[in-house]
């Protein structure tokens, strides 16, 4: 067999050595397909599919272009179930649908004359800086009655941000689109679609970075049922039973009000509990808890619609409460921390080396944050209370806000700027002029830049790109946000502002939503939402036009 085969090979080779050059051509191109081989295509499903696992998901895009069989293997739910868990990102079965919304738009309305006092911030540590003394309007006194109201012209104003013809943008005051579904299209996802689910979160990803949103107001001043007073905080809550998302808020009017997404109606209203302003809020696993200017923190049981327990132990106003599966804990402009043990929520510690108001603080990993007005964020052990870092003058002036995802802690300050700090290798980025004179934070880090198109890098030591682009806030940062993506943050300037959690830079400058100071600021993969002093709650919705109802939020 192998003498016939070599006899057959030496007639063909004549014969080719034979044809002149431009048929030798013609036979080339005929006969160069016969020799590729798809080595991927003749391996077993399981061996090819372990080879498309090494992929990013642009070459499994490419891969599924080159033939049915490398189609049919790209596309396979596997890959891109583990692309998703390696994001996080989670399938949902939609509960039910909703109808489509109306879609009118209208002017905004401006407010009038609104309150200057802000109770929920703490006052500053002295300071021997006069300049900063004399610049320092960020840290409000508590005591309402010493303070002058601010004139109606400087309220109508925004202070900083682009024009909105800049942003792919339009104002309506109707459901956002990302809130609604039609009944067939949720028919469609009762079977995971894993491609479809990474697919839709870049695609908001990519939303989030070209500054494209449509925005609606779910409160507006007077509005039938809705706060009457300042609103100070909010956070997006998922029903884990239904998967159903609400937002729960916190008024100056003493009372919190769930709102349902789908409707932009009011669904209930906790009250008759706080004597004075709700300043902070917390939700999780069917408990609230709140902390108000009244000097107490009360804990709800949602599914009761009652308070199970109200805490008294602070001196001052509580200026922020947060907690988790263990414990709660609160804090206070008396410059203490707090915390409490479930199921009973006896105290368990009492934290006070701050030498100013604490202002905010946040769990993760049984690590306490606490940031102050004195300039100072501290990381405590949450279970034996001890102090294992204290990072001083984090900020030029004092904290205002805080956010925390160990290792990352993100705050704000009086001094206009944010800062992201890696607790673990004290790595990070501020929006402070000042950081801009210092390398890209991806090359301290030894990771290089990373092209996520095509995974080419530049090390340290090569020439690399300039700093992120970083335009801070024009006044105190009020409220912060700390995503897997992106970092959020609203101010006094009334804006709201989308940074990339990475290197710092400044992704969306959200400007126009309200006429006053942003109190607070929350987010998922589709939305940022905010509220402020002019009574709004503006929902910046990046998932208009597109089909979110699988998305786990």
């Amino acid at each position: 067999m192998n003498s016939t085969s070599s006899c057959h090979a030496e007639l063909a080779y004549k014969i080719l050595a034979s044809l002149p050059r431009s048929s030798l051509a013609v036979l080339q191109a005929r006969i160069a397909p016969l020799l590729k081989v798809d080595i991927v295509g003749l391996l077993p499903p399981e061996i090819a599919l372990h080879v498309f696992a090494y992929l990013p998901y642009q070459s499994l895009l490419t891969c599924a272009l080159v033939s049915r069989r490398w189609r049919t293997l790209a596309d396979d739910q596997s890959l891109w179930k583990n692309l998703c868990l390696s994001r996080k990102w989670e399938w949902r079965v939609p509960s039910r649908p909703f109808s489509l919304g109306s879609d009118s738009c209208s002017e905004h309305e401006r407010s009038p004359e609104a309150d200057s006092d802000d109770e929920g911030m703490g006052d500053e540590e002295d300071s021997s800086d006069d300049e900063m003394q004399a610049d320092d309007s960020g840290f409000a006194s508590m005591v309402v009655d010493t303070l002058a109201p601010s004139s109606p012209s400087a309220v109508q104003s925004p202070v900083a941000g682009p024009s909105r013809s800049a942003r792919s943008a339009r104002t309506c005051h109707s459901t956002p689109s990302g809130f609604q579904l039609q009944s067939s299209a949720a028919a469609h996802h009762l079977k995971p679609n894993f491609k479809l689910l990474h697919q839709t979160h870049i695609r908001l990803r990519n939303r989030f970075m070209a500054g494209s949103y449509t925005l609606s107001n779910l409160q507006t001043r007077g509005a039938p049922n809705s706060h009457s007073n300042t609103i100070y905080c909010l956070q997006l809550y998922t029903y884990p039973e239904t998967g159903k998302q609400v937002l729960f808020t916190g008024s100056k009017d003493r009372t919190i009000r769930e709102w349902d997404l789908s409707t932009g109606s009011v669904i209930r209203v906790l009250e008759g509990v706080h004597e004075s302003s709700v300043l902070s809020i917390c939700v999780h696993r069917g408990i609230l808890a709140s902390a108000s200017s009244d000097h107490r923190v009360v804990v709800w049981d949602l599914s009761k619609n009652e308070p199970i327990r109200v805490i008294r132990d602070h001196e001052d106003s509580v200026l922020c409460v947060r907690f988790d599966d263990q414990r709660l804990v609160s804090c206070s402009k008396d410059r203490t921390v707090r915390t409490y043990r479930f199921p009973d929520l006896m105290q368990q510690h009492v934290l006070s080396a701050h030498r100013a108001a604490v202002n905010a603080v946040a769990i993760s990993n049984n690590l306490i944050v606490s940031v102050s007005g004195d300039r100072s964020l501290r990381l405590w052990d949450a279970e034996t209370g001890a102090l294992l870092r204290t990072f001083e003058n984090h900020h030029r002036r004092g904290i205002a806000s805080v956010d925390f995802r160990h290792p990352y802690v993100l705050s704000g300050s009086s001094d206009k700027h944010i800062r992201l700090l890696d607790v673990t290798t004290l790595q990070g980025w501020s929006t402070s002029p000042s950081a801009d004179k210092q390398p890209p934070v991806v090359a301290e880090l030894g990771r290089g830049i990373v092209c996520e198109a095509c995974g080419n890098s530049t090390g340290p030591g090569e020439p690399s790109q300039p700093p992120p682009r970083r335009r801070a806030h024009e006044d105190l940062v009020r409220s912060v946000a700390l995503g897997s993506e992106f970092v959020v943050s609203g101010s006094y300037d009334f804006t709201v502002k989308v940074w990339d959690r990475q290197t710092g830079a400044l992704v969306a400058d959200l400007a126009g939503g309200h006429t006053g100071r942003i109190f607070c600021v929350g987010s998922d993969y589709t939305k940022i939402v905010s509220c402020g002093e002019d009574q709004r709650i503006c929902i910046w919705d990046f998932s208009h036009g597109v089909d979110t109802s699988f998305i786990r939020l």
